[in-house]
């Protein structure tokens, strides 16, 4: 496949993107687009539905919109079904949304971190206050115990990385 920029555009294989669209990665089906925020890219991949009902039954997307920036470790749609049968359901009641928000958050790091600024055994303070640790394991990030599956979402506000697990304070 070739690939040529062409006055702020990408040729890739006799199609031209623009060079937003050529920074966009792909995460549940759907192209994540710089110019979104954390939240308007979220909702648009099929794998993190999951997640943007809790963040939305948490009362967290205004914030989530905001300018950030935000580094935010998104839990796919299966990392919450690893999750014992019923919690998903139980923390979406409106009468558990603090336990909700408090799990979400831990989710979330003020600043913007890439893949390059991690470091085996970093420690980041997320948003409710408590502290995550990155690791590497062979070539494998990890971060509070969960494996990075897509690591640099850029968005507008922040970056993303898309992990396996729900990580819980």
């Amino acid at each position: 496949m070739i690939k040529k920029m062409i006055l702020g555009a990408m040729l890739i294989g006799g199609i031209t993107l623009s060079a937003e669209k050529a920074n966009a990665q792909m995460v549940g089906g759907a192209m994540m687009v710089p110019a979104k925020t954390v939240v308007e890219n979220a909702v648009n991949a099929n794998n993190l539905t999951t997640l943007v009902t809790a963040v939305k039954a948490a009362g967290l997307v205004e914030t989530l919109n905001s300018a950030g920036p935000f580094t935010v470790f998104a839990p796919t749609n299966d990392a919450f079904a690893k999750l014992p049968a019923g919690t998903v359901e139980n923390l979406v009641k409106p009468e558990n949304k603090a336990k909700l928000s408090s799990i979400l958050t831990y989710h979330v790091v003020a600043g913007r971190y890439t893949s390059k600024d991690l470091k085996d055994g970093m420690v980041l303070k997320t948003v409710n206050g408590k502290s995550i640790k990155i690791t590497k394991k062979g070539n494998t990030w990890m971060v509070g115990g969960a494996k990075i599956l897509v690591p640099d979402v850029m968005d507008k506000n922040g970056v993303s990385f898309v992990i396996d697990t729900v990580l819980l304070p």
